[in-house]
């Protein structure tokens, strides 16, 4: 009896907003939240300064140029890179996490599973060697992949506690049915895999345990769906052209950091939060660290509904609708990102609350501190003492820029551009780690066919003076008579 009387106060909790027309704001603590979410925001910072200024130190003394070269200022990175041993130390990468995600351990303290079969023809009863048997198994896993793979899902891939994708050393892309799904779990990490192209399924069994399958809906098409679960650390990830969302974090899910991430070519990148009048989500902690938001983002990086979410060290390039959004007062934390506005004049706004008028809107808790607006960019705060940030009065010094750029560099996978693929892999493999992938547009990303990195403005401002006076030389030198017309003339 005593457990249908909390079923019943509980239901009439989320009815109270619905009967009397009014928001009721219940702060749900939800498993796995941190009761104090500005010490994690100062522990990052915290991080960040320190990777920072030990790259400094290395640079200005130049005793270890090796070990100066290898640090990045990147907390994450500088964790585990600089170690020549990691591709023997794997799993030190499960205490590099950062942010609200730090938690999450993934697979750590479990065996090693190599997949050795790209292949996932039966959702039900998959073979062993495959991606789909190892994420359904109840003990923990560091899962890891001898060569580049297409793995091209039949249905969701439905993942169980306590996994680790590894993908370091290989080129691993993630396309088809579902794709990921993180449903009521915890303590999953997936590092250094291509997601892409990723489509509804469903209307079919899924195998989610060793002793468990059931029917599921068609799905939205997610590239990775979380649902419910906590402790979940997605890092060095490429993701774009998928259905629905790229990464979306919804019923209650808590203790999440998203980072070191490349999203491209996608219309709603991130959905955090259920809807306005679930107060679970309330509860919700995210961390969205030094991802770069690149080409053809239309909308939601993210979209917020409750919760608090910490944006922090990323790089904003262009969207065309705008880039950070939310309704249901949640709170964000903007501090240190660069935002570059879009041409079109009607998109210049960071910010965007979702169907929401000003008297409701005005007291949410959004601000921003040290955000970099270039091209006209301007971040709507609200919440007590806050005011509009605009572009001329409220840049941030040169230097600042300089540092996101440093921060955001190995953004996406590693392996790819000016990274050595091959770099650690589990193993070579009789195909040497460069086969495996198909083609098409299904079997690439938008890092994926890139083998040099993209130059910087400057690099190509000079390189572009280079050849025009290279070109002004030879047509000169090849036109005498043209060259000696045109200094007479002068004279």
């Amino acid at each position: 009896m005593l457990g249908r009387t909390y079923i019943v106060v509980f239901s009439l909790l989320i009815s109270l907003p619905l009967l009397h027309g009014t928001t009721l704001h219940l702060n749900l603590t939800l498993p796995g939240q941190h009761p104090f979410p500005e010490q994690v925001v100062h522990e990052v910072h915290r991080k960040v300064n320190a990777s920072l200024t030990r790259r400094q130190m290395l640079e200005t003394t130049r005793k270890d140029q090796s070990s100066a070269d290898c640090l990045t200022g990147n907390p994450i990175d500088d964790c585990w890179k600089c170690d020549p041993e990691w591709p023997n130390n794997r799993q030190r990468l499960a205490d590099c996490a950062i942010g609200f995600g730090q938690y999450a351990l993934g697979g750590k303290g479990g065996e090693y599973y190599i997949v050795t079969d790209s292949s996932d023809d039966d959702a039900v009863n998959p073979k062993p060697g495959t991606l789909r048997y190892a994420v359904i198994q109840t003990e923990p896993l560091w899962i890891v992949f001898p060569e580049n793979m297409m793995i091209k899902l039949s249905q969701e891939l439905i993942f169980n506690s306590f996994k680790t994708l590894d993908g370091r050393g290989a080129n691993v892309h993630i396309v088809g049915g579902g794709c990921v799904t993180l449903q009521y779990i915890s303590n999953v990490i997936i590092h250094n895999i291509h997601i892409h192209h990723c489509h509804p399924s469903g209307n079919s069994n899924v195998r989610s345990s060793p002793t468990h399958y059931g029917f599921r809906t068609e799905s939205d098409g997610d590239g990775i769906s979380i649902f419910g679960s906590k402790d979940i650390w997605i890092d060095h990830c490429s993701l774009s052209h998928c259905k629905d969302g790229l990464i979306d974090a919804v019923m209650g899910s808590t203790g999440i950091t998203i980072s070191n991430n490349f999203f491209s070519h996608h219309n709603e990148v991130m959905l955090l939060g259920h809807s306005d009048d679930y107060l679970p989500d309330s509860g919700m902690q995210v961390t969205i660290a030094f991802n770069h938001f690149g080409e053809k983002l239309v909308q939601r990086m993210p979209r917020c509904r409750r919760g608090y979410i910490h944006v922090v060290n990323n790089d904003f390039t262009r969207w065309e609708m705008y880039a950070i959004g939310g309704s249901g007062n949640p709170t964000i934390n903007s501090q240190g990102n660069r935002y570059v506005a879009p041409i079109d004049r009607n998109a210049k706004e960071v910010t965007k609350r979702v169907e929401t008028g000003e008297g409701e809107w005005k007291s949410w808790n959004w601000r921003s501190e040290g955000d970099l607006m270039v091209n006209g960019a301007y971040f709507v705060a609200s919440g007590e003492g806050v005011e509009v940030k605009y572009e001329k009065a409220y840049s941030v010094e040169p230097k600042s820029a300089v540092l996101i750029d440093m921060l955001t560099l190995h953004a996406g996978p590693l392996g790819v551009g000016a990274r050595d693929n091959n770099l650690g892999m589990w193993s070579t493999g009789p195909n040497g780690g460069t086969s495996g992938l198909g083609s098409g547009p299904d079997y690439t990303d938008d890092m994926s066919g890139r083998s040099n990195p993209p130059l910087s403005p400057s690099c190509a401002f000079a390189i572009l003076s280079f050849f025009v006076s290279l070109s002004s030389f030879l047509f000169f030198y090849i036109n005498p008579h043209l060259s000696y017309f045109i200094i007479k003339n002068d004279l």
